[in-house]
């Protein structure tokens, strides 16, 4: 087992217990590897076969990934080609991860919904969305953090969703007082502690982290969902998600959210086909998590996908 030496040897330890053995290798691979470069067809201004069309024409290689239809993986060594193609300048192809996609996948947004993207910069997920709903609906998409809210908003109107999302700028703590049960559909995909994008290459996608920010992560998360249940109308449904394989902010935090709410909220099998992944842990360091939480998944990273942790909740009627 070849366990990349410049990862910190605190996270290590932690992966080794998380990850069954038989995992481990292709694990630590991809903290190494290069991932093909994955791109989401945005298909309010395009379709998917002209998309190709357009990138093939440029002698661009594309390979579509065959459980969902819009998205699209194309080399690494291509990526900047793809970036610098016609169809990106154009609007009609979004570079988003296939785990980012999964997370707005799981939400199953239909047409003529109410519903709420409470983590939403950059706003590669609020699109995906908004193509779901087909400009049908009420979206909202919200950011706390003014830097990453105006990029949002760049995103949007630069791939045609504009007129269709309205943005809020404000903590997504807050939201249950302005939108009481409001929400058919809510997407948490939370800030965490990224540990899915490390690279034993980069150290600087892991100087900031500690077990110490996962506590504070965690804390974060659970106000987040404390807000998102809220928010949520009796029947409906949400999506939470980190880039994290830490317990504390996936299992623990939904585990949390449970308790407080014991009547109202149940979790939801998911499935993600096609996709390497395994179900939600039954306990960490020696304390047990409520059996329905083995129905949420964790995304296993490989070469075409980062790591995720996602879970169904719903609220009762």
């Amino acid at each position: 087992m070849n366990i990349p030496t410049a990862l910190p040897a605190a996270f290590v330890q932690r992966l080794q217990a998380i990850i069954p053995a038989t995992l481990h290798d292709e694990v630590w691979q991809s903290f190494s590897i290069r991932r093909a470069a994955c791109f989401r067809v945005n298909l309010l201004l395009c379709d998917t076969d002209r998309a190709i069309a357009s990138l093939q024409a440029e002698g661009i290689e594309v390979r579509r990934f065959p459980f969902k239809g819009d998205t699209l993986f194309i080399d690494p060594e291509q990526r900047q080609q793809a970036l610098a193609s016609e169809a990106c300048r154009q609007g009609w192809l979004y570079s988003q991860s296939l785990a980012s996609q999964l997370c707005a996948s799981a939400l199953q947004a239909q047409p003529g919904e109410t519903i709420l993207d409470m983590c939403a910069a950059p706003g590669g997920k609020t699109l995906q969305i908004a193509c779901m709903m087909q400009g049908e609906g009420e979206l909202i998409a919200n950011e706390a953090v003014k830097k990453r809210f105006f990029k949002l908003r760049g995103v949007l109107q630069q791939q045609g969703a504009a007129d269709f999302v309205s943005t809020r700028l404000g903590d997504g703590r807050a939201l249950w007082r302005h939108f009481p049960e409001y929400f058919d559909r809510i997407l948490v995909d939370a800030p965490c502690s990224t540990e899915a994008r490390f690279r034993a290459d980069d150290a600087s996608t892991f100087r900031y982290w500690s077990p110490r920010k996962i506590k504070e992560m965690r804390h974060k998360q659970k106000g987040l969902l404390r807000s998102a249940i809220r928010c949520l109308k009796p029947g409906g449904s949400i999506i939470y998600a980190t880039c994290s394989f830490a317990p504390e902010e996936n299992e623990q935090v939904v585990s949390d959210a449970l308790k407080q709410f014991p009547d109202d909220i149940d979790i939801a099998p998911l499935t993600l086909p096609g996709i390497s992944a395994m179900p939600g842990l039954e306990a960490w360091q020696n304390r047990p998590f409520p059996a329905a939480l083995q129905q949420a998944v964790r995304v296993l990273p490989n070469q075409w996908s980062e790591a995720m942790f996602i879970c169904r909740l719903v609220k009762a009627l």
